[in-house]
């Protein structure tokens, strides 16, 4: 098991991976479904593909002895912060250690690149989801985001506002 920066050739392999971690039935497998709030796709290979002509955006991937990608996360530098999005790990394999590797990780990353806090934002309903972060000490900032959809990634099912979490690293 080890974590590296994804590369272009991984697009076809993070793209089936976001995409069953966030969307459709696979994704009910896993405790970090969107399935009941968004239809459709989270992401198609064109946007991921678009990440990596962005030198501010990175996406690190955790994969097996194989080389399988089991997990992966989106950064991206926004000033001091860094920004962490499209965080996934295979619905099946959620709840083993995978996420919080890959979510120490991104500390390390941020450090490296002299950013002191790692920001997110976080569907507002998901409260196991804000739990889990909240146990690995980040915190929400009070500040709320509206859900500003695209409809070529699926219908959105009910409102969805995100909250602001952060981390000082």
């Amino acid at each position: 098991m080890q974590i590296t920066k994804a590369t272009l050739t991984d697009v076809p392999e993070l793209n089936m991976l976001v995409n069953s971690a966030y969307r459709g039935e696979e994704s009910k497998k896993g405790w970090t479904t969107e399935a009941d709030l968004l239809g459709g796709i989270r992401i198609n290979e064109d946007a991921l593909s678009e990440y990596f002509s962005n030198d501010a955006v990175s996406l690190l991937k955790y994969t097996d002895e194989h080389g399988k990608i089991l997990g992966s996360v989106y950064l991206e530098v926004k000033g001091s912060k860094l920004y962490l999005g499209m965080f996934s790990v295979s619905p099946v394999l959620q709840g083993k250690g995978i996420g919080k590797s890959l979510l120490e990780a991104a500390e390390v990353q941020a450090r490296q690149l002299n950013c002191h806090t790692i920001t997110m934002t976080v569907i507002s309903s998901r409260k196991e989801l804000i739990e889990w972060y909240e146990r690995r000490g980040y915190i929400s900032t009070g500040e709320t985001q509206p859900f500003e959809g695209d409809d070529k990634f699926g219908e959105i099912k009910q409102p969805i506002e995100f909250i602001v979490m952060e981390k000082t690293i």
